[in-house]
Formats: structure tokens, sequence, C-alpha cells
């Protein structure tokens, strides 16, 4: 049986319960590895995942060529998102950059790499403050006037920013970290988004492996690894925060399933407008995470995560000072 079919924003884009992050498979998370990635993403396929993110800065622009070779032939079956905001220099980020005529322009280059003449869901990466958020979705309902984009999306966008954006063109999605682990759009956000009819795409949700029991201290990843950085892995924030993971452990290991399905299927319980995309570019963790689909979750247990993993339990920012500044909040 195939994943069911959620709905993003009131416009009508069906995606796959779970989606799946490619990022991952050309970036951040130790070495590529291209003929198991494409193998990956076909394995998705075949599993029911319908719904591929991915954006021009993985790589940079590697994950976008990576996932158009990797879909040749099967355009029709998937719904493909990717994302504009960067400003990127012989192959480095060096600045945002979300004037009109970038995401013209990087629209253009995105079809091409993905060897397709439209994009499903374009999302804003990064809040630009340097550009009014009305000037760039105007830019970006141009493309879907002209057929180019389906649907809009926005990523780490704070409640005035999207009320903002909204206003202009309905925005569908809302991509953020979202997870057990990370919870800071239970306040604010998810109620907002739940009043503008705006689905939530959440990334990282397993907590970039602290939920699923495979990380590791941040000075035994290779200098070239994203998690080399993060706050919440090194030193005493990282012993408090595996401590903290144990209550999800525990739970898992009641329920015949992995920590990292546990997590998947909260976020799942969360609403028929969540749509997790996990990250990986293995197949054996793909096919365990769409597993995660079936699991069910009774009001108590979900009420026992609640109160494990309550928000302000991790320890450590979600990201080093530099990163913090890109996040609309």
């Amino acid at each position: 049986m195939g994943l069911a079919k959620r709905k993003l924003g009131r416009l009508g884009l069906e995606v796959s319960a779970l989606g799946l992050g490619c990022m991952g498979m050309s970036q951040s998370y130790g070495a590529a590895d291209e003929a198991e990635s494409v193998a990956t993403i076909h394995r998705a396929l075949e599993l029911g995942v319908t719904f591929f993110d991915t954006a021009e800065v993985y790589g940079p622009f590697r994950n976008e060529e990576l996932l158009g070779r990797a879909l040749a032939g099967r355009r029709d079956r998937v719904v493909i998102a990717t994302k504009f905001g960067f400003r990127i220099e012989d192959g480095n980020v060096v600045g945002l950059d979300s004037r009109p005529e970038h995401v013209r322009e990087v629209v253009e280059a995105s079809l091409r790499r993905l060897r397709t003449d439209r994009i499903d869901l374009l999302y804003q990466h990064r809040v630009d403050p340097a550009v009014p958020i009305e000037d760039v979705v105007g830019a970006m309902a141009d493309l879907v006037r002209h057929g180019k984009v389906r649907y809009l999306g926005l990523s780490e966008a704070g409640a005035r920013t999207i009320r903002r954006a909204h206003a202009v063109h309905p925005i569908s999605a809302l991509q953020s970290e979202y997870s057990l682990w990370e919870r800071n759009l239970e306040p604010e956000i998810l109620p907002l988004l739940r009043e503008l009819g705006i689905g939530l795409v959440p990334f990282s949700p397993l907590g970039r492996g602290f939920l699923t029991g495979t990380v590791r201290r941040a000075e035994e990843y290779p200098e070239s690894d994203f998690r080399r950085r993060d706050p919440r892995f090194q030193g005493a924030n990282f012993d408090a925060n595996v401590r903290a993971a144990d209550a999800v452990r525990a739970l898992a290991a009641r329920k015949g399933a992995t920590p990292g399905q546990l997590a998947l299927a909260w976020l799942l319980h969360k609403g028929d407008d969540v749509v997790p995309i996990p990250g990986t570019k293995r197949r054996s963790y793909l096919e365990e995470n769409v597993a995660a689909a079936r699991l069910s979750l009774a009001p108590a247990e979900l009420a026992e995560l609640d109160a494990a993993l309550p928000p302000g339990a991790i320890a450590g920012p979600r990201y080093d000072e530099e990163r913090m500044k890109t996040v609309d909040r």
C-alpha cells in the first residue's frame, strides 16, 4: 500500500504524507554517493513518495542536477520543490539575494538543471531584509502566471512576513525546522498557518540524528559536515541532549519501532497539513522512515512524548550565531 496523500495550502497542492529531503545527497552530511542517491530516489517512488525537496544552494547546483537526472522519464509522477534566495559566487554562498530579477534568473537556471518546464513548489529559502516581501512574492506570482511555477512557499519566515506574503499571493507551504526536538513554531507560527490555511513542511524532523540515536559529538564529524559547527552537538550541550532523547528511545522500544519512526509519527499526528521531509541518501533509512506512516500513536503516547521533550528542553541554540541571523523571527 502506498503512502497517503496530504494537501498543502488551499490551492490544491497534493503530495505524499512524507517527502524526501535531498540536500544530504550533495552536501553537509558526509561524502556523496550518487549511485545510491539515485537508487534512493527511485525506491522512494516505489514506496509512494511523490514529494522531493531540493534547492539551488545544495551543492551548490549539484543537487538539482542530480534530481533532474534521477527523475528523467518520471517527471509527471512527482512534485518537485526547490528554493532561491542566496547569492552564490564561484560555488560559495556570499549573501542573500531575493531581488525580483534574481528570482527570475534562478528559476530559469533551476528549470534547466531539473530538466523540467515547471517547478511545483517554489520557496524563498531565507527572508531577505533588503527586499520587501511584497516585491519578492510579486515576482514569484508572475512566474505562476507564466506557468513556470505552480505553488509558492516560504522557509524560516516569521509571522509578520508570512502575513504580508500571503496578502500578495496565497502561500501554500512554510518550510521550517520542526520536530519533537525543535518546537519553536508552536507558540505563534503554527496557529498562524492554521488561520491562513498554509501547510507546514518540517525539515530536520529527526533532530539532526539525536532522535535516531545515530548522533556523535561535533568534533567526530569532518570539517565539511554541518554538524561540526552545531552548538547542540558540542560539549555539555551534547551530553544533555543525548539524555533528553532517551525518553523517545524508551517509548520506541515499547512500541516495537525505531526512535526515528516514533519522531516522524509524532509529526504526522500533528495534523493533515503537516508533511515532514526527512533527508537521507540511503535506501535502508528511507524504508525505515516511510514505515513511520503506518505507526499509530494513542493520545496518551503523544502526551508522553510532549512531556518528555517539551519546548525549550534542548540545550544550545539551533544554529551558530551566523546562521541564526538568517532566521526571520
